[in-house]
């Protein structure tokens, strides 16, 4: 078995890989174990991901090559964050540049001005890079902010407001001529969230959308828009927004047989806190549907930015919890920023786990890269969640057995002393310790199982 580990202490960070070996005199430990059971099985782990931006298209084209090709390894080879998802906005959002829409000419009904050229003027050669550094398509999740503002009760993309009714079909007509578009630049679009954020109104593009406007919408025009225009093979995720509702709205959207067969996941984000509990009962109410984590980020506005050992453990503590309770898919906000944390045309700057100076001409690997890594690196594409139970809340973990048989576990010490305990499976026990502010990673080969 070998262990990888991310030590971040005295405001440092190391890395380490050692050998374990399994000690047959300790197959009788009942004390301090983390034990694994791969034949107990659960949800599909599809892959992990992060957020095609205006923002971080913009920053990656400021960059020189040689840090581009830098940036494209770090998030898109198997030896970095080896991304196979991204998510990108339908029209502008707050880390856009500034605010655009594809079709911005008000009571064009046949969409004759329509373009993506601004769009996706930073987007799609970024997606284009790394698809080619990836040595396949980024499966894409696609999200309307807002629909233009001539389409809205308050004439606005931004401060909430609501799609005008008597533009439902039009505005699925606009998604689906924004998704065949995208295709035929070479995007592969997998996922379509109906709104982001349906419950908030925001000083940068939003809307409002509630579980009764959502299934409407999504039942009379959405759902035959796609089916009109040959994109059935994308699925259609719900809500977009906190986990601390997503199991009403779930209830509230997925209401009958055609919506639960016009639905084919929820997505969620972090910002209201844990609710772990409510990605278990939306899995265990609605078990066929995937489990999209669509959205996280370290927000300067509340959290200072310097602090990397609380963000990076941020984003373990909620992969772990939300692997635990059934996700499928998880996506990261900014791939990348700048040195501000932007550009964001309202000032909403927040944290990335890449970031470029570009003052200094510095490209800085945060210490959240890493401790995404510790997933996202090991958890391969269709990988298993397998059972796991813990001796003590001290050391948070989550563990997945792989396509080609291996058994990958992610321990986390989120406290500042070193924690010995022993992994176990079968009759295989391994000795280990996990040492103070660190995150480690063990895989082990299915002849070491036992």
């Amino acid at each position: 078995m070998k262990q990888y580990t991310t030590l971040f202490q005295s405001g440092r960070k190391a890395s380490e890989c050692l050998e374990l070996r399994a000690d047959p005199d300790r197959r009788g430990q009942e004390k301090d174990l983390i034990n694994l059971y791969p034949q107990v099985r659960y949800q599909q782990v599809e892959g992990f991901g992060g957020a095609f931006t205006d923002a971080a298209g913009y920053v990656f084209s400021l960059m020189p090559e040689a840090l581009q090709e830098q940036f494209l390894r770090d998030c898109f080879s198997p030896e970095g964050l080896n991304y196979s998802f991204g998510r990108t906005s339908i029209d502008s959002c707050d880390f856009s540049c500034g605010m655009y829409a594809a079709d911005d000419t008000a009571g064009d009904t046949e969409l004759r001005h329509f373009s993506l050229e601004r769009p996706m003027r930073y987007v799609l050669p970024l997606y284009l890079r790394a698809a080619e550094t990836a040595g396949k398509p980024i499966q894409m999740m696609m999200t309307p902010w807002s629909p233009p503002a001539w389409m809205k009760t308050n004439g606005s993309r931004t401060g909430g407001g609501q799609l005008k009714k008597e533009y439902y079909p039009l505005w699925a007509e606009y998604i689906c001529r924004y998704l065949l578009e995208a295709e035929k630049a070479g995007m592969k679009v997998r996922f379509l969230s109906s709104q982001n954020e349906p419950k908030a109104v925001q000083t940068w593009d939003s809307c409002l959308f509630d579980g009764a406007g959502e299934r409407e919408f999504i039942r009379g025009s959405l759902a035959p828009a796609l089916r009109k225009h040959g994109l059935s093979h994308v699925s259609l995720l719900i809500w977009d927004h906190n986990k601390e509702r997503a199991y009403e709205r779930a209830c509230e959207t997925i209401c009958d047989g055609e919506m639960r067969g016009l639905v084919d996941g929820i997505a969620v984000h972090w910002y209201s806190g844990d609710h772990f509990e409510a990605l278990q009962m939306i899995r265990d109410r609605f078990p066929e549907k995937r489990i999209v984590f669509s959205e996280a980020c370290v927000e300067y506005s509340i959290y200072r930015g310097d602090n990397q050992l609380r963000n990076a453990r941020m984003y373990a503590h909620e992969l772990i919890g939300s692997l635990n309770h059934g996700l499928n898919v998880f996506l990261d906000w900014n791939m990348l920023l700048d040195e501000q944390g932007g550009p964001n045309h309202v000032g909403n700057y927040c944290d990335a786990p890449i970031m470029y100076n570009t003052r200094t001409g510095e490209l800085t690997r945060n210490l959240s890269w890493d401790y995404i890594a510790h997933f996202s690196r090991y958890m391969r594409p269709g990988a298993v969640r397998i059972g796991l139970s813990r001796f003590s809340s001290c050391l948070e973990a989550a563990a997945a057995q792989n396509p080609d048989g291996s058994v990958c576990v992610t321990v986390m010490n989120p406290g500042d002393r070193d924690v010995p305990f022993f992994l176990r499976t079968g009759d295989r026990v391994w000795p280990a310790l996990q040492k103070g502010d660190s995150i480690s990673t063990y895989v082990f080969s299915p002849g070491e199982a036992g």
